[in-house]
């Protein structure tokens, strides 16, 4: 494990993001957009906007292919 470095940006890319939406959502299911809105929250309150920042994002991506599944027809 690598030594972490608060003062570096560490934005994640639409890759990550994806990745995380996609793991929140294997691991919690329905309830993966407000996982990741706790985490955005948690990040906020401890003054680290950067990941605040990214966990939002995740949230979005979620909510986005939530609301993508509930329009697509069923096969």
């Amino acid at each position: 494990m690598g030594i972490w470095h608060p003062e570096k940006d560490l934005t994640p890319n639409p890759h990550e993001v994806e990745f995380m939406a996609e793991t929140l959502e294997a691991h919690h299911g329905l309830l993966a957009a407000q996982v990741a809105d706790f985490f955005s929250t948690y990040h906020g309150y401890q003054g680290d906007a950067g990941r605040s920042w990214a966990w939002a994002g995740v949230a979005a991506v979620v909510r986005e292919r939530e609301r993508e599944r509930a329009e697509s027809p069923l096969l």
